[in-house]
C-alpha cells in the first residue's frame, strides 16, 4: 500500500493512505509470464490429412442461364426471343432442358426505366406459372 502525502484532508504534514491499486507489478509480472509462455510452448505444426474426391465438371456448370429481360418499352425477351406475359411460362418451359422446369432458376434483369407494376408483373406470372427460384441481375454503376 502506497502513502499519500499531502492533500486535501489533513495538514501540511499529514500523511494519509492511498486506496488506489498500483498494477505496474501486475502488468510487469504478466508480460513476463506471456514472454515465457510464448517461448516455451512449440507452435501447433500438426498437419491432417485429408483425402478429397477429385473435381469433375458437373453437367449444371456447362449449361448456359436462361434470363428474361424486361425493356423500356415492355418488351419481354428470352434471352434473345420476343414473348409475352401469355406464353412465357410455356417458353421456359420449352426453352429449359431439365426434367422438372420449375425447380431450374430463372433470372431476371430490367431496364432502369422499366416500371415497378411491369416488372412485378412479370414476377407475378412466373409464380403463377410455378417458377419459384427467381434471382435478379443488377449492375453496379
Amino acid at each position: 500500500m502506497a502513502a499519500k502525502l499531502g492533500g486535501t484532508t489533513g495538514g501540511k504534514y499529514s500523511i494519509g493512505q492511498n486506496s488506489d491499486i498500483n498494477v505496474t507489478p501486475f502488468v510487469d509480472i504478466m508480460l513476463v509470464l506471456l514472454i515465457i509462455f510464448m517461448v516455451t510452448i512449440p507452435p501447433a505444426t500438426i498437419a491432417i490429412k485429408i483425402d478429397l474426391p477429385p473435381a469433375t465438371n458437373s453437367p449444371a456448370a456447362n449449361k448456359k442461364p436462361l434470363y428474361i429481360s424486361i425493356q423500356k418499352d415492355r418488351q419481354i425477351m428470352l434471352v434473345s426471343t420476343p414473348t409475352t406475359l401469355a406464353t412465357l411460362g410455356d417458353d421456359l418451359a420449352s426453352r429449359l432442358d431439365s426434367a422438372n422446369p420449375k425447380n431450374e432458376t430463372i433470372l431476371i434483369r430490367a431496364d432502369r426505366e422499366v416500371r415497378y407494376e411491369d416488372f412485378m408483373s412479370v414476377v407475378n406470372q412466373l409464380q403463377t406459372d410455378g417458377y419459384y427460384k427467381v434471382s435478379l441481375i443488377t449492375e453496379n454503376l
